[in-house]
């Protein structure tokens, strides 16, 4: 069972299980402050328990949890708190938090997708040079999903889903530059952050599928995406 129309949502459409629920259905702008959002979400998820209690329940949340700048943004204790009534309220649960996914479609806010609209429009690119980001294809995610759901001691969990490393905004572009032998208008603006992400429960996943070269990984995604 599949709730959800997002990026998120669409992995699962051709691998629906009966015994799972995907809930891809939240808030999903860091920036969101109207409560009417934030209780849709937490409605959705406490009916769809309700009205499934035997069904593994897998909850997308955010790594934007361990982000300095949000501690005790709206956005962030939203998902805190939608974490804990999963816990309390599942038999069964897996929720990931996850990184920035690259995939088809999406927000058009999402980074990558900013950024190759820019490229196309012909527009600066306002960058934080202090800025990092972790971004992971949408079909790692797919597949890192069903091989925790196939192992079940990572059931009932909290699981970071996330990339081996970060990148700085900085590298991204010029890994973006190098791939389409083009030169990008660049504003530089001194500011931003990054947080790190440990991924102990996967880490090895990037590893036996050779995906630890952090441009070529860039690259196989622009490839596949753009």
């Amino acid at each position: 069972m599949i709730v959800g129309r997002g990026l998120i949502a669409s992995l699962f459409v051709d691998f629906d299980r009966e015994d799972t629920i995907f809930f891809a259905s939240g808030v999903s702008n860091s920036l969101e402050t109207r409560t009417e959002e934030f209780d849709r979400e937490e409605n959705l998820i406490k009916k769809t328990v309700a009205e499934n209690p035997d069904k593994i329940f897998v909850y997308f949340s955010t790594c934007s949890i361990y982000d300095s700048s949000k501690t005790g943004s709206d956005y962030v204790l939203h998902k805190l708190k939608m974490e804990q009534i999963i816990k309390n309220s599942c038999e069964i649960f897996l929720i990931l938090r996850i990184s920035n996914a690259v995939g088809k479609g999406g927000n058009p806010n999402l980074l990558m997708n900013y950024i190759l609209k820019a490229i196309k429009n012909n527009e600066t690119i306002n960058v934080h040079t202090r800025a990092t980001r972790n971004l992971i294809d949408a079909d790692d995610i797919k597949n890192i999903t069903f091989d925790l759901l196939l192992d079940k001691d990572d059931l009932n969990k909290i699981i970071n889903v996330a990339y081996i490393q970060n990148y700085s905004i900085i590298e991204i572009l010029e890994i973006v530059e190098r791939y389409y032998n083009i030169k990008l208008d660049i504003n530089l603006i001194k500011n931003g952050s990054g947080y790190d992400i440990n991924i102990p429960h996967i880490e090895n996943y990037f590893i036996k599928n050779n995906l630890i070269n952090k441009e070529q990984y860039i690259q196989n995604m622009l490839r596949k995406y753009y």
